[in-house]
């Protein structure tokens, strides 16, 4: 007799499964759609019952506790796992920066984390941190010319940055240096961290690039930019769009947030 083949989730019936929503087929009710168990790699599907018996009569192995869903082949074409196992490409700090010239339309980042190692290496930043105003004219000025030129090409760069309550050091000299930013033509907002977590936003920091290619930034222990990831899979890009799109959604003006944490100071 052939041994019952017991799956990954059968071994730990006690834990629930981690769900991940890939996507959905319905931009109305939902349904179908799918999602991905983080630990296994198997797929849910959820959506209508098939329930015609002459239709089900041509089924082969089905058993009596499954249920026959009606998935649009749409679906796991857009949402569903593309290779078996997802090969990183990684690319160096030269590369990554080429990229803010190589994209069509879009530039969106999310920035995450507490402090930035490369920020703290600064002249405008040991201004900062001596409690003087500081002079954002001049500095980064071959950055600063590319933006410019970017911009005036009809491009587009945004950026939410969260921020803790109370601010991070480091966060407050962002908050300050969105002056610069502002001003050769990038968008910059702000989301407390709280709300980022309540909208379930990741700790990931990353760029958008077009809508098609997503730029992953790794950090070291020490909050130094080590390497980029690009990631291409269509389901995969969708799902940090979608991060965006919430970000976006719920984040305000770099100015009005600037005015609250004044206004709490006073």
């Amino acid at each position: 007799m052939e041994a019952w083949k017991i799956s990954p989730r059968e071994k730990d019936v006690i834990m629930p499964r981690r769900l991940r929503f890939n996507g959905t087929g319905s931009g109305v009710n939902g349904c179908p759609s799918l999602h991905e168990d983080l630990d296994t790699g198997e797929l849910i599907v959820h959506g209508p019952a098939l329930t015609d018996p002459d239709d089900i009569a041509q089924l082969r192995h089905l058993n009596e506790s499954e249920v026959p869903i009606v998935v649009p082949r749409e679906l796991l074409v857009d949402y569903g796992p593309k290779e078996a196992v997802h090969v990183a490409t990684v690319i160096g700090l030269d590369e990554f920066d080429r990229l803010f010239t190589q994209f069509e339309h879009t530039a969106w980042r999310l920035e995450t984390r507490r402090r930035y190692a490369s920020d703290e290496l600064t002249s405008a930043y040991a201004q900062f941190m001596r409690g003087e105003s500081v002079n954002w004219e001049g500095v980064d000025a071959e950055w600063c010319a590319e933006r410019r030129e970017q911009v005036a090409l009809g491009k587009r760069f945004e950026r939410v940055r969260i921020v803790d309550n109370p601010p991070t050091v480091g966060q407050l000299y962002l908050l300050d240096n969105a002056r610069r930013n502002s001003a050769v033509g990038e968008r910059i907002l702000n989301l407390w961290r709280e709300d980022a977590d309540r909208l379930g936003l990741p700790s990931e920091d990353f760029w958008i690039f077009d809508s098609r290619l997503v730029a992953l930034l790794k950090f070291d222990d020490a909050d130094n930019l080590v390497g980029v990831e690009l990631i291409t899979q269509p389901a995969a890009v969708l799902r940090y769009a979608m991060v965006r799109d919430a970000a976006l959604h719920h984040a305000g003006p770099y100015e009005e947030f600037a005015a609250q944490l004044t206004a709490k100071e006073d």
